[in-house]
This record gives structure tokens, C-alpha cells and sequence, in this order.
């Protein structure tokens, strides 16, 4: 079977099938627009969506009235960091800006994919923070930037 197109997405979809086959991924492979993939139950799928998109948790492949298959993002090694003030917030986003490390928010909680560097420096900063397997939503986007 080759998926072209995603056909929505679980949190906003009434009619759903009552059984779920489920597509594992790391959050890297979510901005892969053509992957071959394995389904909890053994099945191989190639994915090649026409749309230029991202895959994101919850998002439907394939939906009959019996099946569907859905893109379900496994964990990753984080570090949730939870400034306390504008102060700290702004320091170290300056820091990981310098780095271009991606960052993603949920709520009042940074998060990015760990390094112990960056472990190094919350601690120096003394930025709360926690390191946890926890998933994300959407892929850590690099963007390309270069100083000249």
C-alpha cells in the first residue's frame, strides 16, 4: 500500500474506524515526505505524500469502515526547561538561539531535544528543568542559518 495524502487527523475527525492500526515514529521522521514504514500489526507501508506537509501525531493514512492506520509519535530524550522569570526566559533563548537549537513550547515549559551541553548551561544559569522522555507533537525544525 502507498499513502499519498493524509486523510486528517484523529483530534479532529468525528467517524472513526473501531479498530487502529498504528505507525510508530520518531519525531526526525515526521518531516519525511517519502519513508517506508511497518504498522504495530506488521504491515509495510510506503509513504509518499504529493503535499508538501509534515506529518504530525494523530494524522490518518488510511480509513475504511473497519481500519485505519495512524501516525503515532514515539518519545523523545528532552529537556523541559521552566523559567521562572522574563530574565531567565530571555537568557536562555539568546543561548539556544546562538546554538540554533530548535525549541518547542507547551504552555510555559521550553523544550528541547536533549544535549548535555545545554544541561550544562541550565545548570549554570540555575534554570529550572527536568530531563524526561515525553512526546511531542510536531518535529524539531532546523533552520538553516549562517553568520557572515
Amino acid at each position: 500500500m502507498i499513502i499519498e495524502s493524509v486523510i486528517g487527523n484523529v483530534a479532529t475527525v468525528e467517524k472513526r474506524a473501531p479498530h487502529v492500526e498504528r505507525v510508530y515514529l520518531v519525531s526526525d521522521d515526521l518531516v519525511k515526505r517519502i519513508q517506508r514504514v511497518v504498522t504495530d500489526h506488521g504491515n509495510e507501508i510506503g509513504i509518499r505524500l504529493k503535499e508538501n506537509r509534515e506529518l504530525i501525531d494523530g494524522d490518518i493514512l488510511y480509513m475504511d469502515e473497519k481500519n485505519m492506520i495512524v501516525i503515532s509519535v514515539k518519545e523523545d530524550d528532552l529537556l523541559t526547561i521552566m523559567p521562572t522569570s522574563i530574565q531567565q526566559m530571555g537568557e536562555i533563548a539568546h543561548q539556544l538561539g546562538n546554538r540554533h537549537l530548535p525549541a518547542q513550547f507547551e504552555e510555559n515549559e521550553m523544550l528541547v531535544q536533549y544535549d548535555y551541553l545545554v544541561e550544562e548551561l541550565l545548570q549554570q544559569l540555575s534554570i529550572p528543568y527536568k530531563r524526561e522522555n515525553r512526546r511531542v507533537k510536531q518535529a524539531f525544525r532546523h533552520i538553516g542559518h549562517r553568520h557572515d
